[in-house]
């Protein structure tokens, strides 16, 4: 394990040329020395339209490379009312785009909602050609959130919306966040979900992320924070995620239960990121490794994002309120 400074922060992928493309907020990246020198194209020239928080990407197997984020231009006011525990009319909407070029210049964008969205995470093409997205709202009265998905069958031309997940919850962190999804060997699709529970819930779906069904916990313990789970050239999947309390405790201070952040006291551990791998498709995983801790006080581990550089070589970044950039070897984990 290294570290790899410069970085980008994600979302990062591998274009057909064999050059490497981020997303920042109004500029792409795209760099042939292995993310050491980046060239920078902007995002929407002789527009200010758009100041991107960008979400995930994926290139499709016809050379697409799609994109999905939230316009920060129309994000309304921070405007929570604890005396309801809602925020009326909160918007940040979330967009897609597509670029023909490998990042350089985008076309076709779409805003798909203007309910305020927290993260747009996860984004991958199935074995049939469909792209899925993960995406959120905010609900009201009270306020919570809410999981969907998005769903692309013509290379991000035109998307279908998923049924919403709405777990319930009171707070302007509950309900059901940020997920992360997969497609398992057997076609269905897999989507673990942040919550303030303790752990990722689980649901599934049979129909190209149309609907989402089988919600449920998991045993996989996890501070309410997002994960990121990857499907890897080897075939095994690997999770990048907070544990609840950090390595060699049984506890963390809790916060929330007070209907305001949430309706259950959480923890909001974010001081170390663990990994771990699974052969099975999610059946069973490899004991969790710690891979990086905080070393500066005020600062955070989590958002993560995972690049497979080069089979079994994974390259990972956080964002939010730290920024850690590192290397890493399937094979040390195994």
């Amino acid at each position: 394990m290294e570290e790899h400074p410069g970085l980008k922060m994600g979302p990062l992928l591998r274009l057909a040329d064999g050059g490497i493309l981020g997303i920042g907020s109004k500029h792409s990246y795209i760099s042939h020395d292995e993310g050491v020198i980046w060239a920078e194209y902007p995002m929407f020239p002789g527009s200010d339209q758009f100041d991107l928080a960008p979400g995930a990407t994926v290139i499709t197997r016809n050379g697409t490379v799609i994109l999905s984020f939230c316009n920060l231009k129309e994000k309304s006011e921070w405007n929570w009312q604890p005396e309801i525990s809602d925020m009326p009319d909160a918007k940040i909407p979330t967009y897609a785009a597509r670029s023909l070029d490998g990042g350089k210049t985008w076309q076709d964008v779409q805003k798909l909602h203007d309910e305020w969205t927290g993260a747009n995470r996860d984004m991958i093409e199935t074995h049939d050609g469909s792209v899925i997205f993960t995406s959120m709202m905010l609900r009201h009265n009270p306020g919570r959130h809410t999981v969907l998905t998005y769903t692309s069958r013509n290379d991000g031309r035109t998307w279908l919306r998923s049924n919403v997940i709405d777990l319930g919850g009171i707070g302007h962190h509950a309900g059901v966040t940020e997920s992360t999804l997969v497609q398992l060997r057997n076609g269905r699709l897999w989507m673990l979900m942040r919550t303030n529970w303790g752990s990722f819930w689980e649901t599934f779906s049979d129909d190209e992320g149309l609907t989402w069904k089988d919600y449920r916990p998991t045993n996989i313990h996890s501070s309410s924070t997002p994960g990121m789970l990857k499907r890897l050239q080897s075939g095994r999947l690997v999770l990048v995620w907070n544990y609840p309390f950090p390595e060699g405790k049984n506890s963390y201070p809790l916060s929330g239960g007070d209907s305001q952040w949430s309706e259950v006291p959480v923890s909001n551990h974010r001081g170390e990121m663990s990994i771990m791998f699974s052969d099975n498709d999610g059946k069973t995983w490899t004991k969790r490794r710690v891979i990086a801790r905080i070393t500066q006080e005020g600062t955070q581990l989590t958002y993560p994002n995972i690049f497979e550089a080069r089979p079994g070589e994974l390259w990972i970044t956080t964002g939010f309120s730290g920024e850690l950039r590192i290397k890493l070897l399937e094979k040390d984990f195994l």
